[in-house]
């Protein structure tokens, strides 16, 4: 940790050992955290992490147990930090690569270090597998899929052409003069059994944990997945989907075509959004079907629109 202060221009006299960065909620005892906002106050107050970035104003508030590190913006230092914990792009030593029985590997496939791939799986032409990657059973990859390193994909999944898992997520910290620094995004995506991914989505790595697709989950073309998302078991999400990061989907839920989520939300189990809905806060009532934005009830949106037209009928004659 002490590089870490060093490079930070904070002052602490305690060390431990750190070995990379987390939540609130999710840290341990070898980990970093930060507050930011204040809503997560509660967080704090319970969090097991080892250190965490704090402003003077709320220093009071770290427990007993946590490492205060005091500066001016938390969510700076964090962004700054978290280069230190950020895996090589590609490694150049490491065990070879494991391929199981009855596989098909096409001609201009590249598949990295300590990569493990299951049985009777068909990589096409164009496929690239970075370092550390698990491939299950029966798995499909159509041409050029993409699979950054250090993801984890389960049996029985296809994944169509072009689609990308395990980009970086969209993380930046901006300064007060309006300099974006980059969040390097050192989670990854894991990705559950019976599956299947259309073409040109792109299912980004989480900042810290996973990015999860669960089992059971068809996802259409074109659809973007942003890091630390959880899309529950059996989901269903249509053409040109966006979830914002930290989306979380409950077990069944339907996306239809256009519609997306502005992150930092749950959805409830067994929910419906319409084409083009957008959700901006969480659902906590299962088996409901919303639409709009903003979003009510699809009924109610019904009624709505009809009232609009009858309106609009009026006014033209």
């Amino acid at each position: 940790m002490q590089e870490i202060i060093k490079e930070l221009e904070i002052f602490c006299s305690s060390e431990i050992e750190v070995s990379g960065l987390n939540t609130l909620r999710d840290a341990n005892k070898n980990q970093i955290s930060f507050l930011e906002n204040k809503k997560y106050i509660q967080d704090l107050k319970t969090t097991q992490a080892g250190a965490v970035f704090i402003t003077a104003e709320m220093e009071k508030e770290v427990p007993e147990n946590v490492i205060a590190l005091v500066c001016e913006n938390p969510y700076i230092a964090l962004a700054k930090s978290s280069r230190f914990f950020a895996p090589k792009v590609i490694d150049t030593d490491g065990d070879e690569l494991i391929v199981g029985k009855n596989c098909i590997v096409m001609k201009n496939v590249t598949i990295g270090k300590n990569t493990t791939i299951g049985d009777n799986c068909t990589l096409m032409a164009g496929v690239f597998i970075g370092d550390n990657v698990t491939i299950g059973n029966n798995v499909l990859l159509y041409p050029n899929v993409v699979i950054y390193r250090d993801c984890t994909i389960g049996d029985d999944v296809i994944i169509h052409a072009g689609t990308a898992i395990g980009s970086d997520g969209f993380g930046f910290a901006h300064t007060k003069e309006g300099k974006y620094i980059k969040i390097y995004q050192n989670g990854n995506v894991v990705i559950g059994n019976d599956v299947e991914i259309g073409a040109n989505c792109a299912i980004d790595r989480a900042a810290f944990a996973s990015t999860k697709i669960e089992n059971g989950v068809r996802l259409d073309n074109l659809i973007h997945i942003a890091h630390n998302c959880i899309i529950g078991k059996g989901s269903i999400l249509t053409g040109q989907v966006g979830l914002a990061g930290s989306t979380v989907l409950k077990e069944y839920v339907v996306m239809a075509g256009q519609s997306a989520a502005t992150g930092h939300l749950e959805i409830a189990p067994f929910t419906t959004i319409s084409a083009r809905g957008v959700v901006t806060k969480t659902i906590h009532e299962p088996k409901k079907q919303w639409a709009g934005f903003p979003l009510v009830e699809h009924k109610t949106w019904l009624k709505l629109q009809s009232k609009i037209s009858r309106l609009l009928t009026k006014d033209n004659k």
